[in-house]
């Protein structure tokens, strides 16, 4: 009897001791997958707070994901498990998600990086270079904040150009103190929140120096972010005379979208964000401001993406998919949703996206740009005391009703 006791106590204690499995959409859940696929995944995380995030050197020091809350709070990256699990790279495109990647524009147009010479500007001859999307990037350092990483590669444009560059990206958890001062307030302790910036730069280490005649590179970084019914973008804008500024919105990237999908208001684009249409939006550097955000009211979550933007009217590059009549006429920060296509769809997620200008760059010269996403969650009422500082606006108008 004894030894049944005996038995029985401990077959209590191990099941005491046994944590349950984490839920899919917790950080928990995406940090077991992800170690399981990529052990070498690099975890940064706040000792102060409940933030960390997930950054993956085999795909080109991408930040995965994030939280807030720990492992038990909610993954706030896009992350295409069944892909992932698969473990295959397509030739084409290997969307493995991720809430924040480095790419390089231009998209299409004379000097595109992702057509070959000579082809047709459709879907079938879109192909992402595989230094920025199936090659991994070598992780130079890393601490339990910061992760820095770096690749050589070779690119050619449509119009035949080669490019030989470096590329360098540092990412790095943000703690609280710095968080509050990129904001430009003090958030209260009911309000919890993670944030990360990358500084990525990329240096000519070719013999001829980069001009607009044989076609320029731009930094280009994309957030996948997690979407519902109930999230959408809000892109602030410069106002002023179309003469001057140009147009305020390229919104015809795939198809001209109507009033319930994109509102223009005074000094800001509202861009619903559910998945539900694949839609793009653009505004040129002359419009832009050097912040985007967005806010998801299911899950009551604001995010905010400050970027580097060039003062002065710099050219940009023009991602466009055809020949361009003003190649350097480009957006400076777009937003995407996605949504089905031919019955088939990527995934339930939006990006918000920002690019460095046209890069014009002699041997040796190198150009940098930074991209910085937060999250904050907590009470409605301080998240639109939030949303009245930094843009302006309550949160009632965030929401397409």
């Amino acid at each position: 009897m004894k030894r049944y006791f005996n038995i029985l106590t401990i077959i209590i204690l191990f099941s005491a001791c046994q944590k349950p499995a984490p839920q899919k959409g917790t950080f928990g859940y995406d940090l077991d997958f992800l170690k399981k696929h990529h052990p070498d995944l690099v975890l940064l995380q706040d000792s102060a707070s409940a933030a960390q995030l997930i950054v993956l050197p085999a795909y080109q020091g991408r930040v995965m994901t994030s939280t807030s809350d720990g492992e038990e709070g909610m993954s706030y990256g896009w992350i295409n498990h069944d892909l992932i699990a698969e473990g295959t790279f397509s030739e084409q495109f290997t969307p493995v998600g991720g809430e924040e990647r480095f790419w390089l524009g231009p998209e299409g147009g004379q000097f595109s990086l992702f057509f070959k010479k000579g082809s047709d500007f459709t879907f079938d001859h879109w192909f992402v270079p595989k230094a920025i999307d199936s090659e991994p990037f070598n992780l130079v350092s890393s601490t339990s904040t910061e992760a820095k990483f770096e690749k050589a590669m070779r690119l050619e444009n449509y119009s035949g150009t080669a490019f030989d560059l470096q590329v360098n990206r540092t990412v790095t958890l943000l703690k609280k103190s710095l968080i509050d001062e990129f904001l430009g307030l003090e958030l209260s302790s009911d309000i919890r929140s993670v944030g990360f910036q990358s500084v990525n730069s990329i240096t000519n280490t070719g013999s001829d120096t980069w001009n607009e005649k044989t076609g320029l590179l731009s930094i280009w970084i994309l957030s996948m972010l997690q979407s519902n019914d109930q999230t959408s973008v809000i892109v602030p804008f410069r106002l002023g005379d179309t003469t001057k500024l140009g147009k305020i919105v390229t919104d015809d990237y795939f198809g001209k979208l109507g009033t319930d999908r994109l509102k223009i208001e005074e000094g800001y684009l509202l861009f619903k964000a559910d998945a539900k249409q694949r839609s793009k939006i653009g505004v040129s550097p002359k419009r832009a401001l050097p912040f985007v955000g967005s806010f998801d009211g299911q899950n009551k979550v604001l995010t905010m993406a400050q970027y580097t933007l060039s003062a002065g009217f710099t050219p940009y590059v023009n991602s466009t998919w055809k020949i361009q009549e003003n190649p350097f006429e480009g957006d400076a920060v777009n937003a995407y949703t996605d949504g089905p296509i031919d019955g088939k769809q990527m995934g339930q997620f939006y990006e918000l996206e920002s690019s460095s200008p046209a890069l014009s760059l002699a041997p040796g010269a190198k150009a940098e740009h930074i991209h910085r996403t937060i999250h904050l969650s907590g009470p409605v009422e301080k998240l639109n005391e939030i949303s009245l500082k930094v843009f302006g606006l309550p949160l009632d108008q965030l929401k397409f009703n």
